[in-house]
């Protein structure tokens, strides 16, 4: 047999591995080579690597966003927990899983990235340019304020919460953890990853906590400073709000897709936040950032009333009181319509757009349209 014929043979052979992408470099070029001087081997080749491409589809990587949601109903529908989220806790128990996600996909390097926090303070937008890693100490920080409140170890030590206020804790936290003041990165030798496992872990047992409990713990006063007082019920849904909000503001800075929360939690979270409005209304007006109500002289009338729409798969239609009368709430006097995207509102209310931006193109009474917005965004804080 010649040396050609060998050859042939040889590459022939050679073929089912280079189909499967299973040979060396040099083996390949071989074989690559053969195929451009030898038309019954390359029309083999093609019919390998057809076959190939069959036993192989080409797959996104990526994983679907609710592949998690889907894994865990799919079991749960299986066999039920003996031990369930309580339904309040439900929404931080998926912000925090989708954040941790998030952060174990960082780098180091972009846990030192820039990240632009929001919110309004003194009717004015407030900035704060910290890192990822002053993120999560932030949330930390705040979660830490919930988990007292359960008798879980406060990550924060006890001679530097003089306040008990958010904002109060988190510089407090980010001293400890020794950030320095320019980039909020932290000096610690730890490295984020530290930090991530702390925050993630006071995540983990604060939901424990609550399911073991079961709903005894759901009215537990929670303490928020300056004489704030959330139920545990409303703290964790807060918590949750932050928790996305902040998971959003991390990836927008590092260029990283991020969903809104599932269309029941979302819906849950919009519906706790337009029902505290009122209130909140009410304490600007007692601050003298708002105009007093109208008083109901007139024989027959009733409070004003603001027309709230939220559109999309978590929205719906409120009537909000602007005078204080929250049964009188309804279309009778309504005097101004407010149209916002849910996503909208949501970062409304974390300071993330400006009420005066919102209220372009509103429609009915300005004023009472304006102050409206003021309150939704007064919400927010650092």
């Amino acid at each position: 047999m010649s040396s050609d014929s060998n050859d042939h043979l040889r590459r022939q052979r050679m073929l089912g591995a280079w189909a499967l992408d299973a040979c060396s470099a040099e083996e390949r070029r071989q074989v690559d080579t053969h195929l451009a001087v030898c038309a019954e081997c390359a029309a083999e080749a093609a019919r390998l690597r057809s076959a190939v491409d069959l036993l192989h589809p080409h797959m996104d990587l990526d994983l679907a966003p609710t592949l998690r949601a889907e894994v865990l109903g799919a079991c749960l529908g299986a066999r039920a927990p003996e031990v369930s989220v309580p339904d309040y806790a439900q929404p931080y128990d998926a912000e925090t899983a989708r954040l941790d996600a998030l952060l174990a996909d960082l780098s180091e390097d972009e846990w030192s990235t820039a990240v632009q926090l929001e919110w309004l303070e003194e009717g004015d937008t407030a900035t704060r340019s910290v890192s990822v890693a002053g993120v999560v100490g932030h949330l930390l920080a705040v979660d830490g304020m919930v988990g007292k409140s359960l008798g879980l170890p406060d990550p924060l030590t006890p001679s530097e919460d003089e306040t008990g206020a958010p904002q109060d804790r988190t510089e407090a936290l980010w001293r400890q953890l020794g950030f320095t003041a320019e980039d909020r990165r932290a000096d610690s030798a730890d490295g984020p990853g530290a930090l991530r496992e702390t925050w993630r872990d006071h995540a983990y047992e604060l939901i424990r906590t609550c399911s073991f409990a079961g709903g005894g713990v759901a009215d537990i006063a929670v303490p928020y400073g300056d004489g704030g007082v959330l139920p545990l019920r409303l703290a964790l849904l807060d918590r949750a709000f932050e928790t996305w909000i902040h998971a959003a503001d991390i990836a927008a800075a590092v260029d990283y897709p991020y969903n809104p929360p599932v269309p029941e939690h979302l819906r849950i979270l919009i519906a706790v936040a337009v029902q505290m409005l009122p209130s909140v209304l009410a304490a600007r007006r007692q601050a003298g950032l708002a105009s007093p109500p109208l008083p109901v002289v007139e024989p027959g009338a009733s409070a004003r009333s603001l027309r709230l729409q939220i559109e999309g798969e978590s929205g719906g239609e409120w009537y909000v009181p602007l005078d204080g009368v929250e049964e009188a709430a309804g279309p009778d006097n309504c005097v101004s319509h407010v149209v916002l995207d849910e996503v909208e509102f949501c970062r409304l209310a974390a300071g993330h757009l400006t009420p005066r931006t919102v209220a372009a193109g509103q429609r009915g009474d300005p004023t009472a349209t304006l102050e409206f917005l003021y309150a939704a965004a007064s919400m927010s804080r650092l």
